[in-house]
């Protein structure tokens, strides 16, 4: 199975990813965990390792790919002549720990280096490509909003993931992502992070298919100590248990 986690910025979507991952190779599982987003670096730290070396440059680095995107995105090559398995990642574009490898299209590293195009490329045909066998998991942890969706990332996942914190931007920007999973055929499911008793009822009531609430993440300050600390997560955690079980439920490939 393929899962995109998204939502907006600081609603926890690298926390969620990080957990999920975890509890799926705490079941056996072999997870790959990408990171999608070029300008946050926190996913690593929560799983306890690394960053590796960017799939881009593997792919001929940014500059070349934006050259070829230049020409037109319908002239854009194909960067993989084959189908990949995740045997076939390279050594030193991936980190691995635990039953978990963990891999990034890139990340912006210096002013003026031109936009992210490049690594969304890279990631579309990758994802297109990828074969899973039925042990393997891919959770895509994406940027913050939708813009993911527009340059078509999103396309060869199964479930689209949205993680949903206690504001007004993150209800609405639910029913968009609703109805854009809609559109392209994708499965959206929500995540209730960081709510308490006094939010979780409000951020309920915001959610349209409510029957689509996979998890209820409550406010935990132990999350927000390892995140400030940049230390690993622990597994284990209740709700996304329950998730899992959510998830394997309501949808098979």
């Amino acid at each position: 199975m393929k899962i995109t986690i998204c939502g907006k910025g600081g609603s926890g979507k690298s926390t969620v990813t990080a957990l999920l991952a975890k509890e799926y190779a705490a079941e056996g599982k072999k997870v790959l965990v990408i990171d999608c987003d070029e300008s946050n670096y926190g996913l690593h730290q929560q799983l306890g390792m690394d960053i590796p070396l960017s799939l881009t440059d593997y792919m001929g680095g940014k500059m070349k790919i934006l050259d070829d995107l230049a020409e037109g995105p319908q002239n854009m090559p194909m960067l993989f002549d084959e189908k990949w398995t995740l045997l076939d990642i390279p050594q030193g574009y991936f980190a691995e720990k635990d039953g978990i490898m963990l891999m990034t299209p890139g990340k912006i590293q210096t002013a003026n280096e031109a936009c992210a195009c490049a690594f969304s490329v890279v990631m579309c045909q990758f994802m297109q490509v990828l074969d899973l066998t039925e042990d393997e998991i891919v959770i895509m942890d994406m940027e913050a909003g939708i813009e993911h969706f527009g340059r078509g990332v999103d396309n060869a996942s199964d479930v689209v993931i949205m993680v949903i914190d206690p504001s007004r931007e993150s209800i609405k920007l639910a029913s968009k992502i609703s109805e854009i999973g809609s559109s392209i055929g994708k499965p959206v499911y929500y995540v209730l992070n960081k709510v308490t008793n006094d939010t979780l009822d409000i951020v309920r009531s915001g959610i349209a298919d409510k029957e689509n609430i996979c998890c209820e993440l409550p406010m935990s300050q132990d999350i927000m100590k390892a995140g400030l600390i940049g230390s690993e997560l622990q597994d284990g955690n209740d709700a996304i248990v329950s998730m899992k079980a959510y998830l394997e439920k309501h949808y098979s490939a």
